[in-house]
């Protein structure tokens, strides 16, 4: 028996034997779409459900007048009028988150940096002390709250105490306006576990050998912290300088519970009174603004304003802050 001639035109490729046709493969692929879309389906319900509605909602309520009894009605621009212009307490609330954000973001991350720098150092002992200094984290801001004002009551707390032995006279530390957000600045450095285990983490994956090769050169210590640790760290430190700043600006419960408790006066869950902002408004943050407007005084159209400035200002500040540093592209700034 003779072979049958390939009669196709040269040029044209042979489909191998077995291979599915055109068709097939096309239908194969629509397939595997709707598969994935389907996997994908609940976590775009509730990115359109806790996200995208929510957000749309909040920009149309902002040029309304909504006090949840009444339908919305329409005012335009007259809820960011009276923000930038006439709002006798946004000016200070602002002023104080921007405090939280300038000091107590880098402070909380250098102190967690030299935290972490001395935690990776073998020792036997190690494994306790990561512990400890994680632990604070891992208590409810409350509890924190709580247990803070009480150690730095003027009166009664033992570190004035202690102060007073060595012939200090403490501060009045959370009623004083003066020393109320360094109180503040203090608990968050307390509470800096979450920060310092991220840095360890990344501290203990830095190669060895580049420490070696260092040293080899002639490297002094300063050189090789500045020339291999920096940059090992700057994707992790500009994770957390992102997070620190988008909490900053959303910083609520640790100053609304000292205001409350240190004043003597119940703030979040029994109404708002006199104790907001204790002492003299030096504790009052943008959020809980909001937060007095939207649920106190049940102007929820001017709150959707508020939120609406406040989640333009976050991205604001997180876009700067990607397009300065680039770490997450693998260029320098």
């Amino acid at each position: 028996m003779t072979a049958l001639s390939d009669t196709r035109p040269a040029g044209v490729p042979r489909t191998p034997v077995g291979a599915p046709a055109p068709r097939r493969r096309s239908g194969l692929r629509r397939h595997r779409q709707r598969v994935a879309l389907l996997l994908v389906t609940p976590a775009l319900l509730g990115l359109l459900i806790f996200f995208v509605y929510p957000l749309i909602a909040t920009v149309f309520y902002s040029f309304t007048h909504y006090d949840l009894v009444s339908s919305p009605r329409w005012v335009g621009l007259a809820n960011y009028k009276y923000l930038f212009t006439q709002d006798p307490n946004v000016v200070q609330a602002a002023r104080n988150t921007l405090w939280f954000v300038v000091f107590m973001v880098p402070i909380r991350i250098l102190c967690a940096a030299a935290v972490a720098a001395l935690l990776t150092r073998p020792r036997r002992s190690t494994g306790v002390f990561r512990t400890v200094f994680y632990l604070p984290a891992l208590v409810p801001p409350v509890a924190s709250v709580l247990a803070f004002v009480y150690l730095f009551n003027p009166g009664l707390g033992p570190v004035n105490r202690v102060l007073k032995v060595f012939g200090i006279e403490g501060p009045l530390w959370f009623n004083d306006p003066h020393w109320a957000k360094p109180s503040l600045l203090l608990l968050a450095i307390w509470m800096m576990g979450d920060v310092m285990i991220i840095i360890l983490a990344a501290l203990l994956d830095v190669p060895r050998d580049q420490y070696e090769a260092a040293s080899i050169d002639g490297a002094k210590g300063y050189q090789k912290a500045w020339y291999i640790t920096v940059p090992n760290l700057r994707p992790v430190i500009v994770f957390s300088v992102v997070t620190g700043v988008i909490a900053a600006l959303q910083y609520f419960t640790e100053a609304a519970v000292a205001a409350g408790v240190a004043s003597g006066k119940a703030l979040v869950g029994e109404g708002t009174g006199s104790g907001l902002g204790y002492p003299e408004g030096s504790t009052l943050t943008y959020p809980q603004w909001l937060y007095v407007e939207g649920f106190s005084n049940y102007a929820l159209g001017y709150a959707s304003a508020l939120a609406v400035v406040l989640f333009v200002v976050a991205a604001a500040f997180v876009v700067f802050l990607l397009r300065r540093t680039k770490s997450f592209t693998g260029s320098g700034s």
